[in-house]
C-alpha cells in the first residue's frame, strides 16, 4: 500500500506540527485548513461565505497535488465559530460540492487561535492511486512470488 505526504504550496501552509495531507492506499487525508491564504498566510475574508470558500479551495488545493478533486471526498468534517452561521456556511458548502454530497459532521469549537476565525475543515477522500501516479510519486510496486518450484 502506498503511504506518502502530500504537501502544496497552493494551500496553506502548516501554522504547526502537522502535513497538509497523507496519502494511505486508495485513500487521502486533508488535515483540518481554515481560510488561510496560502500567498500571505493570513485570514482571508471576514464573512463566513468568504472563509468558507477559502477553506474550500485549500482543502481542494492539496487534493489535487495527489490528483484527486472534491467529488473524491467521501467524508467531510467542519468547526464553525458559532453555530448560527450553520446556514451561510452550507450554502456555499453545498455549491462547492455536488451530490451525492460528502457525510458530514458539523460542530461548534473554540477557533479563536486565530482572531476572527469563522471555520475550520477537514476531509477523507478516496482516490484510487493509478499506477503511472504511484511511480511519479516514488511509491514502490510490490513483486509477487511465485512459490512454486522453490
Amino acid at each position: 500500500m502506498a503511504k506518502y505526504v502530500i504537501q502544496t504550496k497552493e494551500s496553506a501552509a502548516p501554522q504547526g506540527a502537522y502535513s497538509q495531507g497523507w496519502r494511505a492506499g486508495d485513500f487521502i487525508f486533508v488535515t483540518g485548513t481554515g481560510p488561510l491564504d496560502p500567498k500571505t498566510g493570513k485570514l482571508a475574508g471576514e464573512s463566513i461565505e468568504e472563509q468558507t470558500e477559502q477553506t474550500i479551495s485549500n482543502i481542494e488545493s492539496v487534493l489535487a497535488a495527489d490528483n484527486a478533486t472534491l467529488a473524491d471526498v467521501v467524508k467531510v468534517t467542519v468547526h464553525l465559530s458559532d453555530t448560527t452561521l450553520f446556514a451561510r456556511y452550507n450554502a456555499v458548502y453545498a455549491r462547492r460540492f455536488s451530490p451525492p454530497y460528502p457525510v458530514r459532521t458539523t460542530v461548534g469549537s473554540d477557533l479563536r487561535v486565530m482572531q476572527g476565525m469563522l471555520i475550520e475543515a477537514d476531509c477523507i477522500a478516496y482516490a484510487p492511486l493509478k499506477k503511472s501516479a504511484a511511480r511519479k510519486s516514488g511509491a514502490k510496486k510490490k513483486k509477487s512470488k511465485n512459490k512454486r518450484g522453490r
